[in-house]
C-alpha cells in the first residue's frame, strides 16, 4: 500500500474514528484502526465490537492495499505534525510494519493483518429513513442528560427511540430516564419511519453521535433492525448494536392531573437555584421550593456549611405548596428549555412534577421530588 493525503483530512477522519477505540484492550486488534487505500480515497475503520465507525478521506493512492495500525498512536502522530503537511503511508517490505512520513519525520509502526479485523455491520436493516441533522441532534441533546449511569438497569443506559401518533400526526420520539427524572422530546416523524421497532440506542453511541453531528444543515441516513442501527452522515458511517432489553412504560410516570401551575422566568429560576445550592452538600443537593402568593422562596439547609434562601416572583394562584428537588436535576432540566418562561405542573410534595416550556410541548420533563 502506498498512499499520500493532506494532514488536515487525515486528522479529521482519525479524530472521528479513534474515539471508538478503548485505551486498554485485551484483544490487540481492537486497539488498531483499519486503513484501506483504494481508488482516490483512504478508508478508516475502528470498532469496539459494539460500535463501528467508518470514514473516507480523499487521498492519492498509488498502490492499493489495507492493513491495521495502532489507532491512538497514529492519531497522536498526525495531531503533532505541522499544518499543511503531506502524510505518506507505505507498507514495509515484510507487511508487518507501515512507514508514516511527513517532511523529514519518519515513523515505522507495527501492524496487524487486515484479515484479523472484525466486522459488525453484517445483517439486514428493515427500516430506512432520512432525518435532518438538526432534528436528530435536538432529540439527543435534550434527552441524553437523563440516561441512567446504573449498569444493573442496563435497559435504561440509552435513549429509547420510537414513533408514536400523539393525535397531531406521527412523531419520532426520544425518551431517557434514570428513575429520578425523565426527558421526552419529539419531532415530526420522517418518511419511512412508520412501523419502526422501538429501539434503545446505547450511551456511548449517543455520545459519538453528538460529536459527529457537527453541521446542522446535513441530513442523516438512518437504517435499523431489531438489534442494530446505522447512521450515515456525509462520509461517516456509524454502526452500533442496540441495547437488548425492554424500555419501561414511561407513559405511566408522566403526570396528567397536576393542577398546581407555576410559571416562572427560566433564567431567574436557574440563577436562584444555582445561587442557593452553593451551600448544599454534594451528597444531598436538596433545595426546597415554597410556592404561594405569586412568589417562590428557595431554601437550602446544610448542617455542615450553613443555609441559604432566595426569593423570586412567579405566576401562581393555587394553594401554597412546599416541595424539594435535587438542585442539579433542576438545573439540568431548565438548561434544556428554550423559551423564556418555564411551566411547572405540581400535585403534592410526594408526587412527580411536570416541567416544560410554556409555549412548546414537543419536549417535557418529569422530576421526582426529594424529602427536605
Amino acid at each position: 500500500m502506498r498512499v499520500t493525503l493532506e494532514r488536515a483530512a487525515f486528522l479529521k477522519s482519525l479524530g472521528h474514528v479513534h474515539r471508538v477505540v478503548e485505551r486498554r484492550n485485551t484483544i490487540p486488534i481492537l486497539s488498531n484502526v483499519l486503513i484501506r487505500g483504494d481508488g482516490a480515497a483512504l478508508q478508516l475503520k475502528a470498532t469496539d465490537l459494539d460500535i463501528e465507525v467508518v470514514e473516507t478521506a480523499a487521498a492519492d493512492v498509488s498502490q492499493s492495499g489495507a492493513t491495521t495500525v495502532p489507532a491512538h498512536v497514529v492519531y497522536d502522530i498526525v495531531r503533532k505534525l505541522p499544518d499543511g503537511a503531506q502524510v505518506a503511508l507505505e507498507s514495509g517490505p515484510d507487511s508487518s510494519t507501515i512507514v508514516l512520513s511527513a517532511g523529514h519525520a519518519r515513523f515505522s509502526l507495527q501492524t496487524l493483518p487486515e484479515s484479523d479485523f472484525p466486522d459488525i455491520t453484517a445483517g439486514d436493516f428493515s427500516h430506512r429513513f432520512v432525518v435532518a441533522a438538526s432534528a436528530l441532534k435536538r432529540l439527543i441533546d435534550k434527552t441524553q442528560f437523563a440516561i441512567s449511569q446504573e449498569e444493573t438497569r442496563y435497559y435504561l443506559n440509552g435513549i429509547y427511540l420510537h414513533t408514536v401518533d400523539d393525535g397531531e400526526g406521527l412523531m419520532l420520539r426520544a425518551v431517557a430516564t434514570d428513575g429520578h427524572r425523565l426527558a421526552r422530546v419529539q419531532t415530526e416523524a420522517p418518511d419511512g419511519s412508520d412501523g419502526m421497532p422501538g429501539i434503545i440506542v446505547p450511551r456511548k453511541t449517543v455520545q459519538e453521535l453528538q460529536r459527529l453531528l457537527e453541521d446542522p444543515e446535513e441530513t442523516v441516513g438512518i437504517e435499523l433492525s431489531a438489534n442494530k442501527i446505522r447512521f450515515t452522515i456525509g462520509q461517516i458511517v456509524l454502526t452500533s448494536k442496540l441495547i437488548d432489553g425492554t424500555f419501561p412504560d414511561y407513559g405511566r410516570v408522566i403526570p396528567t392531573g397536576n393542577d398546581k401551575i407555576m410559571k416562572v422566568d427560566r433564567e431567574s429560576f436557574a440563577r436562584a437555584v444555582d445561587l442557593v445550592s452553593t451551600v448544599s452538600s454534594e451528597r444531598g443537593r436538596a433545595v426546597k421550593l415554597a410556592i404561594g402568593d405569586e412568589r417562590l422562596v428557595l431554601t437550602v439547609n446544610n448542617p455542615d456549611s450553613g443555609s441559604a434562601t432566595e426569593e423570586i416572583s412567579v405566576g401562581y394562584s393555587a394553594d401554597a405548596i412546599e416541595i424539594g428537588f435535587n438542585a442539579r436535576y433542576l438545573l439540568d432540566i431548565t438548561s434544556q428549555l428554550e423559551s423564556g418562561e418555564a411551566r411547572f405542573e405540581l400535585a403534592d410534595p410526594g408526587s412527580p412534577t411536570l416541567i416544560c416550556d410554556e409555549d412548546d410541548r414537543s419536549s417535557l420533563y418529569v422530576l421526582m421530588p426529594m424529602r427536605v
